[in-house]
């Protein structure tokens, strides 16, 4: 029980340091250069798909057969196939009541809500590991 209230307490401050760290920084730097953003986010986008390529998905199938690992990422695709949808439909909503479109602000919200979305299975994961 120890070592799971150590892992979690861990993952709890690495998980949102990160995030923290990004946000004080994003608050202090007032200047907002689309060019940035963007390369910010193809970042996190390269990164993420580096730890799914080179550690998930091997060690998922070493765990697990193909055919649920495959479900897995079926699912997890539809899932975002959602919430891009989801936050399009918000979007066009605003955009007729503001005149404005900001895609970069709309991948950033998808990222956001991806990322709040994995981190529940990824707690069931690192509970049942141990």
């Amino acid at each position: 029980m120890e070592g799971i209230i150590k892992t979690t307490i861990l993952g709890l401050f690495f998980g949102t340091f990160g995030t923290t760290l990004g946000g004080i920084l994003g608050v202090i730097v007032k200047k907002h250069s689309n060019k940035f953003l963007s390369f910010i986010l193809a970042f996190a986008s390269g990164l993420m798909m580096a730890v799914i390529c080179f550690d998930l998905i091997p060690e998922a199938l070493g765990i697990s057969a193909i055919p649920n690992v495959v479900i897995g990422i079926v699912v997890g695709i539809i899932a975002m196939i959602f919430c891009d949808l989801l936050v399009e439909k918000k979007f066009n909503q605003k955009v007729e009541q503001k005149k404005e479109n900001n895609a970069l602000l709309k991948t950033g919200i998808i990222v956001s809500i991806g990322l709040a979305i994995h981190n529940f299975p990824e707690g069931l994961a690192i509970r049942f590991w141990f």
